[in-house]
């Protein structure tokens, strides 16, 4: 149950840098080499992600596997935002959080996908 965890912050890691990595270290590069790089950094997520969610489907329903998805997302977003990109932490994502963990427990204590 823990593989398709790891392999989800491993894809994360991967499409963070994708969707947001070129904002910092691209910033001046014509758009099509900033495309370019994030698909091919794209690649390498799919390539985590696909088997997270193949395995984790064996562990999880449908619906869990995506708010799991969610909160690992903005984990690793969070992280990255501030250590990569030196955005502050605001009390904004202190909410944030607490509105993730919500709707991971919501989603983790219905009993009737199971």
């Amino acid at each position: 149950m823990l593989r398709p965890i790891i392999l989800l912050f491993i894809s994360n890691i991967f499409m963070t840098f994708a969707w947001y990595g070129h904002l910092k270290d691209l910033k001046t590069a014509p758009i099509w080499i900033a495309i370019g790089v994030s698909w091919a950094i794209a690649f390498l997520e799919y390539c985590f992600q696909v088997p997270a969610n193949r395995i984790g489907a064996q562990y999880f329903n449908l619906p869990q596997l995506k708010v799991l998805q969610e909160v690992i997302t903005m984990v690793v977003f969070a992280g990255f935002s501030v250590t990569y990109m030196k955005v502050p932490v605001t009390r904004n994502y202190f909410f944030a959080a607490m509105l993730l963990a919500g709707a991971a427990y919501l989603i983790f204590s219905d009993k009737s996908h199971v």
